[in-house]
């Protein structure tokens, strides 16, 4: 198992970058590296860092301006070469299509509940390292 995973935060909001880095913890889970965190307040600083390359997993605000993270989701499922997956934050349950045709591979529900997104994460991050092994 590697010795850390990086997950991109892409939210305008800083409160929401809060509550997922502290929904997540050290690690979402046993099974899964520690999580080192690029937090993002624009597109443009995500894709800078999508290009660097190193990011394991995505976490984006679908609420964010003027940029939302769903089409944030489907403009780097579309540009980047081995897009990592996707963990969308929505602002409700009935957005969940919208999650879909993102392509993103996972989403949960604004605001962040701590087990849910740490399960949600966790399950990301086991796939990602799955396809990496």
């Amino acid at each position: 198992m590697q010795s850390t995973a990086t997950v991109l935060v892409y939210s305008d909001n800083a409160r929401t970058r809060e509550q997922v880095r502290l929904a997540t913890g050290r690690r979402p889970a046993a099974d899964v590296p520690e999580v080192e965190f690029v937090e993002c307040a624009t597109l443009p600083a995500v894709l800078k860092e999508l290009d660097r390359g190193g990011v394991d997993v995505c976490v984006l605000d679908g609420e964010a301006v003027p940029a939302g993270g769903m089409g944030v989701c489907r403009q780097i499922k579309d540009e980047i070469f081995h897009c990592p997956p996707v963990l969308l934050l929505i602002g409700r349950p009935q957005d969940a299509w919208l999650a879909t045709w993102s392509r993103a591979e996972a989403a949960v529900t604004l605001p962040v509940d701590p087990v849910e997104f740490a399960d949600a994460l966790a399950s990301v991050l086991r796939s990602r390292l799955a396809v990496e092994a």
